[in-house]
């Protein structure tokens, strides 16, 4: 432990976003086509969008596993995570289908519900906030 904090913790949760983002970022440019259904109409050039998302969560990833640009990473993904929760809306009240498959509120819940969770979990990765982490540190 350091200064009551536990070793690691941001590690731990910049790693796993890190292959999150990475993983999705490469699914955006091998298969554009899925995500096109899902894309708002009022978004312009949406096969262009959908691949610039790609490789914003690529290059996303990789800045946030570096000192140099990690908190730019982590807001920037924080807010990538915003500008794409109008296209998790739209799948799910429209019912869009994506590979040919429906998902039900089952999959839709949480993912709009989890949607603020990935906005923090940036933020709190690349050390923009300390919250709630902060309390078991100085108070200072």
């Amino acid at each position: 432990m350091s200064g009551n904090r536990p070793i690691g913790t941001r590690w731990t949760a910049r790693g796993p976003l890190a292959l999150v983002y990475v993983f999705a970022g490469v699914a955006h440019l091998r298969s554009p086509e899925f995500f096109l259904p899902i894309v708002p109409g009022w978004v312009p050039q949406p096969e262009l969008v959908v691949l610039v998302t790609g490789v914003c969560e690529i290059a996303g990833s990789a800045a946030l596993l570096t000192c140099s640009f990690r908190k730019f990473a982590g807001i920037m993904l924080a807010l990538y995570a915003v500008c794409v929760y109008p296209a998790n809306i739209k799948h799910a009240l429209a019912d869009v289908a994506v590979g040919g498959a429906h998902l039900s509120w089952w999959y839709h819940g949480p993912r709009l519900a989890l949607q603020p969770v990935l906005v923090w979990w940036a933020l709190y990765a690349a050390a923009v906030i300390d919250w709630p982490f902060k309390w078991w540190g100085n108070k200072t």
